[in-house]
């Protein structure tokens, strides 16, 4: 299974953190966030790792290089101007081949183990598999419901948060066009409405580090 790792935004809320490096190089827990990702994604037996960049590209690049470090293969899919999560995704899909493949938020930190994802199938029924957590505080209202036997509903009395840990078919993106600019959510809630997509609940280490004080939190965590 190969992986992509979405490292193309600007982290603009962020402020001073992001005005010289882009988002994946700030430092959580003494390494970079996008490092933290290649060395799970290496340990789970991932070798073929698509990163889509835009903001800093070239430092991105210096840093990861071809990804040999981790004993990884990495090809880049570059976005000028930026195409938002799904543009991005569909943007890098011949990169990325015909099956199944594993999607990443580079702005995330967990202790989520990599290699389950190794173990997800996606029959003809199912087009994603999603991994849900418990709300943060910056998202208390949640994002889609987890029913018992684990495909994903848009409106539930209990609703989680997307973690941006993820697998994909390819035909998820079919009705995209390439080179448009659009968000990964109306795609996700057209399938999860007609039951395309399943997925799991995470309960361990996560947050979206979204913010300065984010950051701060996980560099706190013993």
């Amino acid at each position: 299974m190969k992986a992509m790792i979405l490292a193309a935004g600007r982290g603009e809320r962020m402020g001073e953190l992001t005005r010289d490096i882009p988002k994946p190089l700030i430092s959580a827990r003494g390494k970079p966030l996008i490092e933290w990702h290649l060395e799970k994604l290496s340990t789970a037996g991932f070798k073929d790792i698509v990163i889509n960049i835009c903001y800093l590209p070239e430092i991105i690049k210096d840093f990861v290089g071809d990804g040999s470090k981790w004993n990884l293969s990495v090809t880049y899919s570059e976005e000028n101007p930026i195409l938002d999560t799904a543009g991005g995704i569909k943007n890098a899909l011949s990169l990325l081949g015909k099956e199944p493949f594993a999607v990443i938020n580079a702005d995330i930190f967990s202790n989520f183990d990599y290699a389950k994802l190794q173990l997800i199938e996606l029959n003809d029924s199912s087009d994603c598999y999603l991994v849900l957590v418990k709300n943060p505080e910056h998202n208390q209202a949640g994002d889609f419901g987890l029913l018992d036997n684990d495909y994903l509903v848009v409106n539930s009395d209990i609703l989680y948060t997307f973690s941006g840990i993820a697998i994909y078919h390819p035909r998820f993106f079919n009705e995209l066009e390439l080179g448009t600019k659009m968000q990964l959510l109306p795609l996700l809630i057209n399938s999860i409405s007609n039951s395309l997509i399943k997925g799991e609940l995470f309960e361990g280490v996560w947050s979206d580090i979204g913010t300065p004080k984010r950051l701060n939190i996980i560099n706190k965590i013993k």
